[in-house]
């Protein structure tokens, strides 16, 4: 095949679609015979994944490469922002902590030159083994304060050479304003590397829009490589928590209702993705007391800052609904962070979240959980509960949890464990996508008494199609021929 230069989908703003338009070119152009790879130089994000190497990297990333058909690497999110409170985060670079930083410490010490150079080490990496990169920006590419620090969009994009889509969204309004400003806001050398507009979530009929689209391009100079409707039978995992409100569902009796608790600091809630697709389950989050009381299962989730949400929690009466349903027979299980809130106890030492301290736990599992400087980032093989099946997941924790009577609820193909298991209504894990398995499900949704059919899922496969149906709804509405003539070197 012959050698692409690298594409970035840039935005106007957050969460205006780049991230899964970088997963449908993914998979565009593993169909189209090339092999392509994800990049995105900075994440800020608290949904992260496991390398096959053991090291950590955003959620998205490993989204990309997944539909790359890839293994996904560090080289493709070099460095990982996630937050620990409203002003500081944890640093990951190259997939390891590197220390907690303030916003003021990241963003305005040394005007990240360091950062900068590792970030661009990785993508001469990544552009020496795969064709082409496919690089995402962060944020708004014109906020001319961050500009000169800025090492997730333009001056990555410059070092790269690469073809850069700017990407809207024209169901929040104002696109004339925000794509004309983002591009005059740009410096005439970076304004030479946008190669067209991409109109994202559209609604209605397309050819009402006719008219702007010319008028766009009369005033940008930049042609509008197409329209993407919006979509609603097309399910791609979401970058970050921004579209959690809208999953804050009403009961339905018909089905099972799983109470997702909604932590502050809730990480990695793609955990649940896999049960929002079942149709036996009515899955929401919420941290209302009254509706945590009614539900059918309660699933406490992981969380970047354990001890901080676990006070949130019991001074806002979520952590007494939780142990009132427990004690009502109702199904309670933990994942990563939310197994350590299950404990008798979980200490702090070592001021790993904070100020260094020791809480109490819900009290529910038999455990204790110290907090230790130590990163576990691995993929892991497992049986559930004894069962012959094997199952995948993943660790992501800095934590060490343990009990005087042993009960692990998984067994790791090296023969090691995993987790508490107390009774078949009451678990903990330290895995993420522990609920990706089917295995579990069932036997999860057979504990709520009501009656449910074994149901057989296979989720890697369900997530195939949707890259496959990404992509052709992608292909129907761009110009796609326009996007190879301009990655011709």
């Amino acid at each position: 095949m012959k050698q692409l230069r690298p594409v970035m989908f840039v935005g106007t703003a957050s969460d205006v679609g780049k991230s899964v338009i970088t997963v449908g070119f993914c998979r565009i152009f593993k169909q189209d015979g090339y092999t392509p790879a994800p990049f995105k130089a900075q994440n800020m994000s608290l949904n992260s994944y496991a390398t096959p190497e053991g090291f950590e990297i955003g959620r998205a990333q490993a989204v990309q490469a997944e539909a790359a058909g890839i293994p996904c690497h560090t080289d493709m999110n070099p460095v990982l922002l996630k937050p620990t409170t409203d002003k500081t985060a944890q640093l990951v670079l190259h997939g390891k902590p590197a220390g907690n930083q303030s916003a003021w410490e990241y963003f305005m010490e040394d005007d990240k030159r360091a950062l900068f150079d590792e970030v661009k080490q990785a993508f001469n990496r990544l552009s020496q083994r795969f064709n082409p990169v496919v690089m995402e920006g962060a944020g708004s590419i014109s906020e001319l304060n961050l500009r000169h620090r800025d090492i997730t969009n333009m001056r990555i994009a410059l070092h790269a050479g690469a073809a850069v889509y700017l990407v809207t969204d024209i169901d929040r309004g104002g696109i004339f304003g925000s794509v004309y400003g983002t591009i005059a806001l740009l410096p005439l050398e970076e304004r030479q590397l946008i190669k067209g507009i991409i109109i994202n979530k559209f609604r209605g009929d397309i050819r009402l829009f006719a008219e702007g689209r010319t008028m766009l391009e009369d005033i940008t100079g930049v042609p509008v490589i197409g329209v993407l409707p919006y979509f609603h039978d097309i399910h791609i995992e979401e970058e970050d928590s921004l579209g959690l409100s809208l999953k804050q569902k009403g009961w339905n009796t018909g089905r099972i209702n799983i109470a997702i608790v909604l932590l502050r600091h809730m990480s990695n809630f793609t955990d649940f993705d896999a049960l929002e697709k079942d149709e036996r389950v009515n899955l929401f989050y919420t941290d209302n007391p009254a509706v945590l009381a009614e539900a059918d299962i309660i699933i406490l989730p992981g969380s970047k800052n354990t001890i901080g949400d676990l006070v949130a929690i019991r001074n806002n009466g979520t952590a007494a609904a939780v142990t009132e349903a427990y004690k009502r027979n109702k199904v309670v299980i933990g994942i990563c962070g939310g197994y350590q809130m299950m404990g008798l106890q979980v200490a702090d030492p070592d001021g790993v979240e904070g100020a260094p301290a020791t809480i109490p736990g819900l009290g529910i599992l038999p455990v204790t959980t110290v907090l230790t400087p130590e990163k576990v980032t691995r993929q892991r093989s497992f049986y559930y509960r004894q069962q012959n099946k094997l199952c995948e997941g993943y660790e992501i924790h800095m934590g060490d949890t343990s009990c005087e009577n042993r009960a692990p609820l998984n067994e790791f193909t090296d023969g090691t464990t995993d987790g508490y298991f107390l009774h078949a209504k009451c678990w903990g894990t330290y895995l993420h996508g522990i609920l990706d398995n089917d295995t579990v499900v069932n036997d999860l949704l057979a504990q709520c008494g009501k009656d449910t059919a074994v149901k057989d899922f296979d989720y890697r496969a369900f997530k195939e199609i949707q890259y496959n149906k990404l992509a052709t709804h992608i292909r129907e509405h761009l110009d796609i021929p326009a996007v190879y003539k301009a990655l011709e070197l």
